[in-house]
């Protein structure tokens, strides 16, 4: 029991098992944090490849800070997300050519992609970054992701968080320098085939051999200049198929938290009891699932660096019942018990809610704002 004496610290009324609304929590509805007028940014860079996560976890963050979160308004198409607190940056703005210029050009006359080192504007991308990380405005380029075309420069304002997200956040060492934390959202091959898979041919009318042909044609370039970012990074948040559930659709899932030992502004989330390995099959009377959920914690390397991983494999059937998985989780960076399962079910529409990609873009999410409140003091 004293590890779940640990884990309920301030909650003591509550039994494992019960819901949130059992529980009768008041509702959080204001940001945790406040800005003094003369501190500066903190950074953060996001990577993971195109229809990967990326606009789903910003959505997750932003919620967490308070306040509404919108585009930026320039009156003009715009890829910039603002709030109060935070600002998200698109790296697909720092593209070097337009869509057509991609196709053909005359240093790449055969074509380019846009996840080739080459595509990007680097001198650009490393001036905003180490202006708005200085608390100064910049006038950055807009990617026009409708028409194709690089649109008019924007003017952006500093705010207390600044992300930057995209396919390339860590390649340049002079934008990786000036990052406060870096995530990457890892998305094995075979969960990225089958997602792209299933949206294609239901939205685009694609077949096998297409999405095929697509995701084979920007693997090279992937794997080159995009994929090695996540030996970089801070945080991972790898995605992989079920071990608990035979099945290649993508459905059910196995993901890890995976967080590098020597990040100095965060703590390293675990399950119950720091430092041991622990494999947590949670009771089925309080967490209900039909496949069954398996939770686990330990200790392991990432190519040469010490790390602390969380696992979540399977898939919940009732959100609100998140808070059973909340009770075991140590160092989540949450202001107050329940307040993860809070923003999960605020959230609940969200892809990925019922598995572990929610529940990690969560708690990556409150290691952001634990980030921004560290680096203050």
């Amino acid at each position: 029991m004293a590890i779940y004496m640990f884990a309920l610290a301030g909650a003591t009324a509550f039994a494992p098992g019960q819901t949130l609304l059992a529980h009768q929590r008041s509702p959080i509805s204001r940001a945790a944090v406040t800005m003094e007028a003369d501190v500066k940014p903190v950074v953060i860079g996001l990577a993971a490849d195109s229809g990967c996560g990326k606009s789903t976890f910003m959505r997750r963050m932003t919620g967490i800070f308070g306040g509404e979160s919108k585009l930026l308004d320039i009156g003009r198409e715009t890829n910039t997300l603002v709030s109060d607190m935070t600002t998200v940056i698109c790296l697909d703005d720092y593209h070097k050519w337009d869509r057509t210029g991609r196709k053909s050009n005359p240093e790449w006359p055969n074509g380019i992609t846009a996840l080739h080192a080459d595509c990007q504007l680097w001198d650009k991308m490393a001036e905003d970054v180490t202006n708005l990380k200085a608390g100064k405005a910049v006038d950055k380029p807009i990617y026009n992701h409708i028409t194709g075309e690089l649109d008019p420069d924007e003017h952006v304002e500093p705010t207390p968080i600044v992300i930057f997200e995209g396919l390339h956040p860590m390649y340049d060492d002079r934008v990786n320098e000036a990052l406060d934390l870096t995530i990457y959202l890892d998305i094995t091959d075979n969960v990225k085939f089958a997602w792209k898979l299933q949206r294609d041919m239901a939205e685009r009318g694609a077949t096998f051999e297409d999405v095929q042909k697509a995701i084979e044609g920007r693997k090279p370039d992937f794997k080159e200049f995009v994929e090695p970012q996540k030996q970089k990074a801070d945080i991972i948040i790898q995605v992989l198929m079920s071990d608990i559930v035979d099945d290649d659709s993508g459905k059910f899932l196995k993901v890890k938290y995976i967080q590098k030992k020597k990040v100095s502004c965060v703590s390293a989330p675990y399950l119950f009891d720091q430092g041991s390995k622990i494999i947590w099959t949670p009771n089925t009377e309080k967490l209900t699932s039909e496949t069954g959920v398996v939770m686990s914690s330990y200790d392991d390397d990432w190519f040469g660096e010490p790390v602390s991983v969380i696992e979540m494999d399977g898939k919940l059937d009732a959100l609100e019942e998140i808070i059973y998985v909340e009770s075991a989780i140590c160092n989540a960076g949450t202001k107050s018990y329940g307040e993860l399962t809070e923003q999960m079910v605020k959230n609940k529409d969200a892809p990925g809610s019922e598995n572990g990609t929610g529940l990690f873009q969560t708690l990556a999410s409150f290691k952001i704002r634990e980030a921004y409140e560290n680096l203050r003091k």
